[in-house]
């Protein structure tokens, strides 16, 4: 589970706020994807997929994200941070984030999940690229992270 050191953090909250994110992609045209960089237990960065709607494959929320965290923080402030997305993230994401050094990441749905709703391959596994980098644990809220990629219905 999530580092001891996060016991205090409201993770529900911070979930919730990433589901928010991904509906809001999904109302606005994009696949419904959305994460929150959360630092002493309050959210300091929020993303969500921009995809389609500014014609860019980069625009992943984690790995925007992991981007923009490394333009604001340095390492040592990243390592004290904990990402709260509702997909575990792709392996795209997962490579930029092993530049970002998050401590812990947080998801709602599994890449074998997505795999089963979009009818792709699952991918490698983030836990995988992120070994010894960054703790990934989930899924956390899974009913509601499926139901919103139920409502998008790939």
């Amino acid at each position: 589970m999530i580092d001891s050191k996060f016991d205090t953090f409201d993770h529900e909250m911070h979930m919730q706020e990433a589901l928010k994110l991904a509906r809001e992609s999904a109302a606005r045209g994009d696949e419904p994807f959305g994460s929150v960089l959360v630092r002493d237990d309050t959210v300091v960065m929020r993303e969500s997929n921009h995809e389609i709607t500014e014609s860019d494959i980069r625009r992943h929320p984690e790995l925007h994200l992991a981007y923009r965290a490394c333009q604001a923080y340095d390492s040592d402030e990243r390592a004290e941070m904990v990402m709260y997305t509702t997909t575990e993230p792709c392996p795209m994401c997962a490579g930029g984030m092993v530049t970002a050094g998050f401590d812990s990441t947080v998801y709602s749905v599994g890449s074998d999940e997505i795999a089963e709703f979009t009818g792709n391959e699952p991918s490698v596994r983030s836990a995988n690229i992120l070994d010894g980098i960054t703790e990934i644990t989930g899924p956390l809220l899974n009913d509601e992270g499926r139901q919103v990629h139920e409502e998008y219905n790939w």
